[in-house]
């Protein structure tokens, strides 16, 4: 038992910096294969987004809170208290029910779907909201017959909308479920006995909400067969990181036991750079875990390997970020960029704007629009040969957009319809290569890890300094690092102050041609 436990810990600390290996063959992490007859119709039947159990619960708290409020409003009398204070006092009142509901649970996608467990966790939170709003209530010498009378009004009423909005809810989300409407997808990694025994376990527990896509596993001999537990084998592990990008999956779940080391550890290198939930199944009931290293499907425990980097919230919240600040961008930025069009027409024969193939969140390939900063004749829209210093192509106009990157003010476009973040790891050509002739994946292991999050108008790596010309790998190196760094530690306060520093950065414009 001692020695799985230090074989498990081992696994624990080598997966969360696989990527780092120096052994790890170069440009392993982007090898793709192309993908069975099967698989591929799969990965169209997957194509099309659900609503997710966590958006779905994060939806019904902003109902709840905002039904809260509004009953307070109408509910409650404080005195001779105005409109102001009264709407603070609903609010606290409205986040202290649902934070208590959320401390028991009472958000859990399960729990939210059942026909009863729910009910004794929301009167306790209206119980206790009520106990916090007399004690508040006391203190301000406001506790008189009318106030408990508002405050009975508001608990009966808020509870008995809640309560009916639940049991609407929950025999709704039971039908998506059903329907596969709202589920966690899910894809099983090695096939075989394991893959069997847990997915015979999954469907012990009828009520949870992951669906098994398909098995994907390198093996081709009896040890894995081509239908388990009645799920496909669609491929192998290369060719799992294909049809992630094509299907809309959630979780990626290893069967391989945490004793075959060497095998999990060559899986991970392969599908890390996914941006995907990345768990193992604890085949072994001796195997124990910290907390934060693990979950459960049901009662079966599950190793974190690997967390996606923004969850569902973190991309709804980034998003209205882009939308935001970049509507903003680009009615304030507008009149540069109608100067920037003139003079580029003036300067040099050919169009305005061009757009170049580059690669996008997950490694798919999208359009970027910038402004010519090249001779049209000598237009290079591949960028297999990278701009360099004096570099004859440049135009004269060019020379000064790409230096102040006012070159890149068109992508604000390209923030508005989604294919790009105002920051992340900023965008690659689809073919770039390096001044020295070499290949970006040739140089940096690893390096499709960096589209786990959209790519960027601006980022973490350019505002310390390492944008422009690649002539050496060591600066494709600390690009690579410090978009991991921003890849592993986001939040909306990097983002707010990668926005900050942008402008700062562009005084120093060495390297950039």
């Amino acid at each position: 038992m001692k020695s799985k436990k230090r074989k498990a810990n081992l696994f624990e600390r080598e997966t969360v910096r696989v990527y780092r290996l120096a052994d790890a063959p170069a440009g392993v992490a982007g090898r793709t294969a192309e993908l069975p007859v099967n698989a591929r119709r799969m990965a169209q039947m997957l194509e099309r987004r659900g609503l997710s159990p966590g958006l779905a619960c994060g939806l019904v708290r902003l109902f709840e809170i905002a039904v809260l409020v509004i009953g307070g409003i109408l509910c409650l009398r404080v005195g001779s208290a105005g409109w102001l204070p009264l709407a603070l006092f609903s609010t606290l009142l409205a986040l202290v029910t649902v934070v208590t509901v959320n401390i028991l649970n009472g958000y859990d996608s399960l729990l939210l779907r059942s026909r009863r467990a729910q009910f004794p966790r929301l009167a306790g939170a209206f119980a206790f909201a009520t106990f916090v709003a007399i004690c508040a209530a006391e203190l301000a010498d406001q506790l008189d017959r009318p106030f408990l009378e508002s405050l009975a009004l508001w608990g009966a009423s808020g509870f008995a909308i809640l309560g009916v909005t639940r049991v609407c809810l929950g025999a709704r989300m039971r039908l998506w479920v059903r329907n596969g409407f709202m589920e966690r997808r899910a894809v099983v990694v090695g096939g075989g006995g394991a893959a069997e025994a847990f997915i015979r376990r999954l469907e012990t527990n009828p009520d949870n909400d992951v669906r098994i896509c398909g098995i994907f596993d390198d093996r081709n001999d009896d040890r894995s067969p081509a239908i388990v537990a009645g799920y496909p084998k669609l491929g192998s592990v290369s060719q799992l990181t294909e049809f992630a990008r094509k299907a809309r999956i959630d979780m990626l779940i290893v069967t391989l036991p945490v004793s075959a080391q060497a095998r999990l550890l060559t899986i991970m290198r392969e599908l890390w750079v996914l941006p995907l939930d990345i768990r193992v199944a604890a085949s072994s009931p001796d195997l124990r875990f910290r907390a934060r290293s693990h979950s459960f499907l049901g009662d079966i425990p599950l190793l974190n390997a690997f967390d996606r980097p923004l969850a569902e919230w973190d991309m709804v919240s980034k998003r209205c970020l882009d939308l935001v600040v970049g509507l903003f961008a680009l009615v304030a930025l507008s009149p540069l960029m109608v100067a920037t069009a003139i003079a580029i027409k003036l300067d040099s024969p050919g169009p305005v704007f061009f757009r170049q193939k580059r690669h996008g969140f997950n490694n798919q390939i999208i359009n970027v629009w910038k402004f010519r900063s090249l001779r049209h004749e000598m237009s290079d829209p591949t960028a297999r040969r990278i701009v360099t210093h004096n570099d004859p192509r440049v135009t004269r106009v060019g020379r000064f957009i790409r230096r102040s990157s006012i070159d890149e003010l068109p992508q604000l476009f390209n923030v508005l319809t989604g294919e790009l973040s105002l920051v992340g790891p900023r965008p690659h050509a689809v073919h770039a290569r390096s001044s020295f002739d070499q290949n970006f994946t040739e140089i940096v292991d690893g390096y499709f890890g960096r589209h786990k999050v959209k790519p960027g108008i601006t980022g973490w790596a350019q505002v310390n300094g390492w944008r422009g010309e690649i002539d050496e790998g060591d600066k494709l190196q600390k690009r690579f690092e410090y978009d991991l760094y921003y890849i592993e530690n986001w939040s909306l306060l990097l983002d707010l102050r990668i926005l900050a520093l942008t402008p700062i950065s562009l005084f120093r414009s060495s390297g950039a041609y």
